[in-house]
C-alpha cells in the first residue's frame, strides 16, 4: 500500500513511518519541520518538505497518488492556539481541507485522521468520555480539530472516501518534543535530568494538577496499524481510560530518576481543561485494540531514550 503520512518527521508520525515500512508498505512523508526533526526521517521513505496548507501539496498527490493518507501534521499547542488562532486555523483546519480536496481529486481510498481526545470534548459532563459525547471544545485547537472532523464527514458523504478518526489521549514517549501541554512528560524528564525546577499548572481547587489520560506512543502506533484495515467510518478514542494528575505524573518520573523535586505551582493557562479521561471500549470493538503499556513502563522507556 502507498501511504502518505503528514507530520512524518514528528514525534508520532516518524514512529508510524518506521512501523509501516517494516510491514512492507511504501511510505511518503510530508512535513514542514516546524516541530518535526530531520533525524527522525526514515531514509527508506520519500520525503517532501512542505506545509500541508500549501497549494504545492497537490504536486505530491499528483506524483505519488497515495492509496491512504495518515494525517498527523498539526499545530499541537492549546495555549498557542489561544494566542494565535489564525495560525492554528491555517494548519489544523485549512491544512486538513487541502488534504481532503487532494484525496478526492487523486482518488485516495481512505484517510486516518488524528483528532484530540481531550481538547475536543472540553469540560465533559460524561467522565470518562465516550465518542458519543457531543464535543464542546474550549480552545481554537479543539474547535479546529472538530471542524476537521466535520469536513471529513462531509467528504465521506459527497465523495465516498473512507475514514477512521482516532481521538488521542495525551501521547508520550521517545522522540517527543517538549512543546505544548501534550509534551509534559518530556518536559518533566528534561527538567529533572538538568536539575531544573519543574512547573506544575493547576486550578486552585485541584492543587495536584490537571487530570489527563496518558498513552504510550507504541500503543498508539498499534492502533494506526490496525486502522489500515479496520475501523472504517468510525470515530475512536485511543487512550488508557486511567486518570492521572500532573502531580502523580511528576512523582513517578522523579521516582524513576531518583531525583528530588519541589515544583513551582502555576495557575491554569487559557484553554486548559480540568480533567480529561477517555472511555476506550469502542477501540476494542472496532479495532481489536487496547493499551498494553502501564504509565510506569512507558515512562521507563522514555527516560532511557533521553538518557541515551
Amino acid at each position: 500500500m502507498r501511504i502518505l503520512i503528514t507530520g512524518g518527521a514528528g514525534f508520532i508520525g516518524s514512529h508510524l513511518a518506521d512501523q509501516y515500512l517494516a510491514l512492507g508498505h511504501e511510505v511518503i512523508l510530508v512535513d514542514n519541520l516546524s516541530t518535526g526533526q530531520e533525524k527522525n526521517i526514515n531514509p527508506q521513505a520519500k520525503f517532501y518538505l512542505l506545509n500541508i496548507s500549501s497549494p504545492e501539496l497537490e504536486k505530491v498527490f499528483a506524483l505519488e497518488k497515495p492509496d491512504l493518507v495518515n494525517h498527523h501534521a498539526a499545530q499541537v499547542s492549546v495555549p498557542l492556539s489561544v494566542r494565535d488562532p489564525f495560525t492554528d486555523l491555517d494548519t489544523n483546519a485549512k491544512g486538513t481541507l487541502n488534504i481532503l480536496e487532494n484525496c478526492v481529486k487523486y482518488q485516495t481510498q481512505k484517510i486516518i485522521f488524528i483528532s484530540s481526545g481531550g481538547a475536543i470534548y472540553g469540560e465533559a459532563n460524561e467522565y470518562p468520555t465516550s465518542e458519543n459525547y457531543l464535543p464542546h471544545p474550549l480552545s481554537p485547537y479543539g474547535i479546529h480539530k472538530y471542524l476537521s472532523e466535520l469536513y471529513i464527514f462531509y467528504y465521506h458523504q459527497t465523495s465516498a472516501i473512507n475514514y477512521t478518526i482516532l481521538r488521542y489521549a495525551n501521547v508520550y514517549g521517545p522522540r517527543q518534543v517538549p512543546h505544548g501541554e501534550a509534551g509534559v512528560v518530556s518536559i518533566f524528564i528534561e527538567q529533572l535530568l538538568a536539575n531544573t525546577t519543574p512547573f506544575l499548572y493547576a486550578y486552585p481547587d485541584t492543587p495536584d494538577g490537571m487530570i489527563r489520560d496518558y498513552i504510550f506512543v507504541d500503543d498508539v502506533i498499534r492502533a494506526n496499524v490496525l486502522a489500515l484495515k479496520r475501523g472504517d467510518n468510525q470515530t475512536i478514542n485511543i487512550g488508557t481510560g486511567i486518570a492521572t494528575t500532573t502531580g502523580q505524573l511528576l512523582r513517578e518520573i522523579a521516582r524513576q530518576l531518583k531525583k528530588p523535586y519541589q515544583p513551582l505551582l502555576g495557575i491554569q493557562r487559557p484553554g486548559d481543561i480540568k480533567q480529561s479521561c477517555l472511555q476506550v471500549s469502542h477501540a476494542e470493538q472496532e479495532l481489536g485494540w487496547r493499551a498494553e503499556f502501564s504509565l510506569a513502563e512507558g515512562i521507563q522507556q522514555t527516560i532511557r531514550y533521553y538518557q541515551a
